[in-house]
């Protein structure tokens, strides 16, 4: 059974007809149509090794501004919920969710009286529940008269789970939080201007296979610093949920962007070549 809807909105994309990424990356195809696995049996298990060893591991659109002034530090641990969803929730995006199935009915009533936050965790049934996540942050809900809800949530702070406190009603884990390590002689900003060429190059060459307008892409940083930017990039490879996660778990924002960037110069090629074979067989 699905856990949650994930709610169609419009959102960047570099994959505008769903082959671009996903052609780059066959082994995530299909994950969809498969639902998640239950969180208790990965992590129950690693419940009683926590003494001997911590886990090892590290949708939707992006919010114009993505600054938190009262980031918790990386050493703390708290208790967070969980939602294992087959997406990943990035810092900064937003995330449009209907939630329906009871037992996170039951969590949705305790949110909207405490503080609103949870961890979104990326779970499918291939590649089974990541150790990293998301905290997503509600932002705007809706209560409907069957108990459903509709909810908009944010993508705060990205966090590790070391424990499981409990599994019932639903899922909650004891976490601490991820966040990058200074870059060093990195240049970030060099770097994102880079990332962000490569991303309107992908955009002119994917409207032209799709017979859009040219027309020139417009500032795609609106901006953000080199991390959140590389949020942002992140959250648009749609289709790619392996990628998005590798690149989530990352703790480091010039690994990221020199990742993003080879992933934007192979989907690159990929659009050259199909643009190549369309303009020597239009009608193909």
């Amino acid at each position: 059974m699905a856990l949650a809807r994930v709610l169609s909105t419009h959102k960047p994309s570099l994959n505008p007809n769903t082959t671009t990424l996903s052609a780059l990356n066959p082994n995530n195809l299909g994950f969809l149509s498969n639902s998640p696995p239950s969180l208790a049996s990965l992590l129950h298990h690693r419940r009683h090794k926590r003494r001997t060893a911590s886990l090892k591991c590290s949708a939707s659109s992006f919010s114009e501004k993505h600054h938190n002034t009262n980031h918790p530090k990386s050493d703390d641990v708290v208790e967070l919920p969980l939602f294992p969803l087959p997406l990943v929730l990035f810092p900064g995006a937003i995330l449009p969710l209907q939630i329906f199935e009871f037992r996170y009915r039951i969590m949705m009533h305790t949110l909207l009286h405490t503080d609103l936050r949870f961890g979104v965790i990326y779970s499918d049934a291939v590649s089974g529940t990541a150790e990293v996540g998301c905290v997503g942050e509600i932002v705007k809900h809706e209560r409907l008269v069957d108990d459903r809800f509709f909810l908009i949530c944010k993508g705060q702070e990205r966090f590790r789970v070391t424990n499981v406190v409990r599994t019932k009603p639903y899922f909650v884990a004891e976490v601490t939080w991820l966040e990058d390590r200074p870059s060093g002689e990195e240049d970030l900003e060099a770097l994102a201007t880079e990332v962000e060429t490569c991303m309107k190059d992908v955009i002119r060459l994917s409207n032209r296979l799709n017979e859009k307008p040219e027309k020139e892409a417009q500032d795609l940083r609106r901006n953000l610093f080199p991390t959140p930017f590389s949020f942002f990039v992140g959250n648009t490879f749609e289709g790619a949920p392996g990628e998005q996660q590798a690149l989530l778990e990352l703790e480091d924002t010039a690994t990221r962007l020199k990742r993003e960037k080879e992933t934007l110069r192979n989907t690159l090629n990929y659009l050259s070549a199909a643009s190549a074979v369309k303009d020597v067989f239009p009608s193909s």
